[in-house]
């Protein structure tokens, strides 16, 4: 088996992880959940959170991955045979999100030159569905491609492709050194923009004057798991495939407080800027922030076309936002990729060259296809919520019971994780991803589960045959493929997995 590809530093690692991590939805996502979740007081449950979920799971997935030294499926395998269908699971989930996540990426690009000219008019709505997108609103595929997305929906894919080619340290982690750093700086000039608007010091006041009575509403603590989940990039299949390439002896859990801490910093600076923006757009209105509070694609595309359009020096605010979103979606669709291309190199003994081109350039073009399309947003839609809230958290919810539970390793990873380690864990580690963490990654499946099957999926509902072909029907057959690819001999080396795993039987008992 040839050398794996290694970060040629802790520095390198933390700076692809954080790029991981830091993504579309802690601009658009993060601000909308914690004002609805009481505001300042949100920061309770949000902590909490953290502590209690985020981080355990994140210095567990890296204990995978550096252990095991291989891919999701493979480092699945090496622990256990039967498990790795786990692994091709979360391969198949990253499959699906990469291929609408870089649309939406094309979006902004689009954004940003629009934002010098405002292109959008006075209804940004209608411009952005209507005249953009071109959306006839059939439920369907096909419908027209749509050459204003598809054209720079090709660039990030190819630029996506160059940078995966580079491999892991000259490509993923060098990415990440210059856009991370970057993006932290634009956003700040951007808050600095914002926080100079007449109307942000209100928009402030809604998003951190604290409602206490909030944290009495169960919803409220779970859409704080929820946030910390989604937006630390756990059960990605990303932090297992990250750390496979570290050096034998990298801090684990430092890295790991390090970007769990540093996501949460940005999410923090990122309700500054969207509330202070609010804010402005409010008075300006003449209404109150409430009524223009919005979260995700309404946010981005909506409500910040329209703030563009009224602010002083509005082009330059425009500009800094929609730059940000390609930055933060790059260094995450990125790191999504590579889970599945490590994947596909692990297995079937391709080089780096073979697996781009073949399994990078698959997904290219499933995107290219599929989304920019005239029916491409009302499927973006139901794959983002069936591969989120039932692919991630499925996931989830599985590798924790597993481990906990099933396979009975959290000593094991345990001990990984404190040899080589600064921060050590133990029987409070342990606890917390055998009772706590299952309990809420289950309420949340099977809350969301109920839901959707009670009420259908969408506000009108979509409907029920669309629903089940490209959500239910997605779903699983994302776990058909896995046990298909489990299922299949590996070319690379089922000996030297094989006797991996003999050569670590012991340690794991």
């Amino acid at each position: 088996m040839s050398q794996r590809q290694q970060f040629k530093g802790r520095s390198a690692f933390i700076f692809a992880a954080i790029g991981s991590a830091v993504g579309l939805g802690n601009i658009w996502r993060f601000p909308y959940v914690a004002y609805e979740g009481g505001g300042g007081a949100f920061i309770i449950p949000y902590l909490t959170a953290l502590l209690t979920a985020g981080i355990p799971l994140l210095f567990l997935l890296y204990a995978i991955g550096h252990k095991y030294r291989g891919s999701a499926p493979l480092s699945f395998r090496r622990m256990s045979r039967g498990t790795e269908v786990i692994g091709w699971w979360q391969v198949g989930i990253s499959f699906v999100i990469a291929v609408y996540y870089a649309v939406v990426i094309a979006w902004a690009i689009r954004y940003v030159g629009f934002s010098a000219n405002q292109a959008w008019g006075d209804d940004t709505v209608s411009f952005f569905v209507d005249d953009f997108l071109q959306q006839s609103g059939d439920f369907g595929m096909g419908g027209g491609w749509v050459v204003a997305v598809g054209v720079p929906l090709i660039i990030v894919w190819v630029f996506t492709l160059v940078v995966l080619r580079a491999g892991i340290q000259n490509g993923i982690a060098r990415l990440s050194q210059v856009f991370i750093p970057l993006l932290v700086a634009i956003f700040i000039l951007l808050v600095i923009q914002a926080l100079r608007q007449p109307g942000a010091a209100e928009g402030l006041n809604a998003l951190f004057t604290p409602n206490w009575a909030a944290l009495k509403d169960s919803s409220v603590w779970v859409a704080a798991y929820g946030q910390i989940f989604f937006s630390l990039s756990i059960a990605f299949g990303i932090m297992i495939t990250y750390a496979a390439h570290l050096k034998r002896n990298t801090n684990l859990t430092g890295s790991g407080l390090v970007v769990a801490f540093a996501n949460s910093g940005f999410e923090l600076l990122a309700g500054i800027g969207v509330f202070s923006a609010l804010g402005f757009m409010a008075q300006a209105q003449g209404v109150q922030v409430a009524e223009v509070v919005e979260s995700g694609i309404g946010l981005a595309f909506f409500a910040f076309p329209q703030i563009v359009s009224t602010m002083p020096g509005g082009a330059v605010f425009g500009v800094l936002f929609f730059v940000s979103l390609v930055l933060a979606g790059i260094t995450s669709l990125v790191s999504i990729v590579e889970v599945v291309i490590d994947a596909f190199e692990d297995k079937f003994n391709l080089n780096r060259t073979a697996s781009v081109a073949l399994i990078g350039g698959l997904m290219a073009v499933v995107s290219i296809l599929l989304f920019p399309t005239a029916t491409g947003l009302n499927l973006l839609d139901v794959t983002d919520h069936f591969a989120n809230s039932f692919g991630i958290v499925g996931a989830g919810l599985t590798i924790v019971i597993l481990l906990s539970w099933g396979l009975r390793r959290l000593r094991v990873m345990s001990a990984h994780l404190n040899e080589v380690s600064s921060f050590k864990v133990g029987t409070t580690w342990m606890v917390l991803l055998t009772v706590i963490t299952p309990l809420i990654l289950g309420f949340m499946f099977i809350s969301e589960l109920v839901d959707t099957i009670q009420n259908g999926y969408g506000e009108p509902a979509m409907p029920s045959w669309y629903v089940n072909t490209f959500g239910w029907g997605m779903s699983i057959g994302l776990i058909v493929i896995a046990f298909i690819l489990a299922a299949l001999p590996w070319r690379r080396g089922v000996v030297e997995a094989e006797a991996y795993e003999l050569s670590q039987k012991g340690a794991n008992r």
